[in-house]
C-alpha cells in the first residue's frame, strides 16, 4: 500500500521536491584569491543547507582537498572549477543553471 503525506495528503511517491529544486537552483561557481596567493574554488547558489553540506563532503573526496561549507556556500581550497561543474552535471543539476 502507498504511503499518503499528512500534509498534502498526496502520495509520498509523487512528492520528490528535491529533483525540482535542482533544475530551479542558479549554482554560481567561482575562483578568487586569497592570502599568499592561495586559489579558493567557491560554490554558491543552494536553497538547502544538507544539500550544500552533502555536496561540499563529496567534493572535498573525490577532489582531494580541503574546505569547509558555509552559509550554503562551499568553499574548497584549490583550483577546481572544471571539475566542480562535472561533479554538479553527474549530481544532476542542469548545464543552463550553473555559472561557471
Amino acid at each position: 500500500m502507498v504511503e499518503i503525506d499528512k500534509e498534502t495528503g498526496l502520495p509520498k511517491d509523487l512528492l520528490d521536491f528535491g529533483e525540482i529544486t535542482k533544475e530551479t537552483q542558479k549554482i554560481k561557481i567561482r575562483e578568487i584569491a586569497r592570502r599568499f596567493g592561495k586559489i579558493v574554488t567557491m560554490v554558491s547558489g543552494f536553497e538547502d543547507d544538507k544539500e550544500a553540506k552533502r555536496l561540499g563532503k563529496e567534493m572535498k573526496k573525490k577532489l582531494a582537498c580541503g574546505g569547509t561549507v558555509k552559509k550554503r556556500v562551499i568553499e574548497l581550497q584549490g583550483k577546481h572549477s572544471v571539475k566542480v561543474k562535472e561533479i554538479l552535471l553527474k549530481d544532476g543539476y542542469k548545464e543552463e543553471q550553473i555559472d561557471a
